[in-house]
């Protein structure tokens, strides 16, 4: 948003063409920079800017389409804006309608649409090359290869049920146990895909709960991780009563931290309660638990670090270094020892649920798409099913129309006003 150094004005459409020549009194050549003078219809000055024109349909948008590069005060590109809507058939663009525009006209598919929206919305690197990724056509081109075997394995089945009386047609049950073998190693395939970490995790940030009991360092901790003052520290059992929650970056992962209430069994009162209650839900839905607590007692999780907080005022006492040495790791949040360790370790943890390098990860409406195509394509052999080429067949149509929801070449129309209205003005 102005002002700027630079601000850029998108014109598409049938009428980009006209509005540049009546801005610039000229048509610059195609994907060439022009500097000129743009004025108004009354002849009146608005500004010297660079001009490019791209005629369609090679075009971003797949129209006609010119861009005005202003200098970016807010008096000169609402002075350029305001001659532009003055002129026949203009209108300010909707949000994300550029990138709709060139959805309608085939320049992107949905896959690489919704990977462009998280781009914009990208803030951690994981983010950043996940998004890129799904842009620059995984997901799509995946897509494009599943559904150039599902017509592969449509073919013999098609042939044997239009032309069983030609000689060079296989029939019978030959025909019945490849599309049963391709269509089970497909499945396998999709499966794979479907067993990859979700792409909500990497938008939104993994879950990262530190959990344990009463005055055992968890509010210092956090307080340290986000190096402010983010919960409230104090001697007094039941401080913290509430999940207190913030996001973090480490080494380019996005997390989301979460102090907890101390989990004790008795003396809360009724507030604390909830609070204790709203903790173990929270341990519950962790990806990663660090509990600051005794081994013993620490609940059961998948990927949990158990933390000797508060190291600072154990050294020295041999009962409470023998109770660490138990544990995964200890350190102070007080004086910073141990704290790269404990940043190593959870981001060691974290990079096991994101997908790996190469890999894209889906989101939940590709998830859904692509698991309807898999159930699809899955058949229990000896069935009914397997030795009926019609239902086969039928089978395959499906798990075709399934995949084509991921691209969107069916069955979206419900949901694209609310993709591109992700977008901003500009896009």
């Amino acid at each position: 948003m102005p002002p700027a150094a630079i601000a850029v004005v998108r014109i598409s459409g049938t009428c980009a063409g006209p509005a540049l020549k009546r801005l610039a009194g000229r048509l610059p050549a195609p994907r060439r920079a022009v500097l000129a003078d743009l004025r108004d219809g009354d002849g009146h000055a608005l500004d010297r800017a660079l001009l490019l024109w791209f005629p369609g349909p090679a075009t971003a948008t797949g129209e006609d389409l010119a861009e005005l590069h202003l200098h970016g005060g807010r008096a000169v590109v609402a002075a350029v804006e305001a001659a532009l809507a003055a002129m026949p058939g203009m209108r300010r663009a909707a949000a994300g309608e550029f990138t709709r525009r060139a959805f309608l006209n085939g320049r992107m598919d949905l896959a690489e649409a919704e990977g462009l929206a998280d781009l914009l919305a990208a803030e951690t690197e994981s983010q950043r090359i996940q998004a890129l990724a799904m842009v620059n056509g995984h997901v799509s081109r995946a897509v494009a290869e599943w559904q150039e075997r599902l017509l592969g394995l449509m073919a013999p089945a098609e042939a044997e049920l239009n032309f069983a009386d030609e000689d060079d047609v296989e029939v019978g049950d030959i025909v019945a146990e490849r599309l049963i073998s391709g269509m089970g190693a497909l499945a396998a395939e999709l499966g794979q895909w479907l067993a990859r970490p979700v792409a909500e995790v990497i938008a939104e940030g993994l879950s990262v709960v530190i959990a344990g009991p009463p005055n055992a360092g968890k509010s210092t901790l956090i307080n340290a991780l986000a190096q402010r003052e983010l919960a409230i520290v104090s001697p007094i059992e039941g401080t913290t009563r509430d999940v207190i929650e913030t996001p973090l970056a480490l080494d380019g992962i996005a997390m989301r931290f979460s102090d907890t209430a101390g989990l004790r069994a008795e003396g809360a009162d009724a507030i604390e309660a909830i609070g204790i209650d709203r903790a173990k839900q929270a341990v519950e839905g962790a990806d990663i638990l660090l509990w600051l607590g005794t081994p013993d007692a620490a609940p059961s999780h998948p990927r949990r670090v158990i933390v000797a907080a508060q190291a600072d005022r154990w050294q020295g006492d041999a009962e409470a270094e023998a109770a660490a040495a138990r544990c995964d790791l200890a350190l102070s949040a007080a004086t910073g020892a141990g704290m790269d360790v404990l940043h190593r370790r959870i981001v060691d943890i974290a990079r096991t649920l994101l997908p790996r390098e190469g890999e894209a990860a889906l989101r939940e409406r590709q998830r859904v798409a692509l698991a309807e195509a898999r159930d699809w394509l899955t058949i229990v052999r000896g069935s009914r099913e397997a030795s009926d080429l019609i239902l086969l067949a039928e089978r395959l149509r499906l798990a075709g129309a399934a995949l084509d929801r991921i691209t969107g070449r069916a069955g979206v129309e419900d949901m694209l006003d609310a993709l591109f209205g992700r977008f901003c003005i500009g896009k």
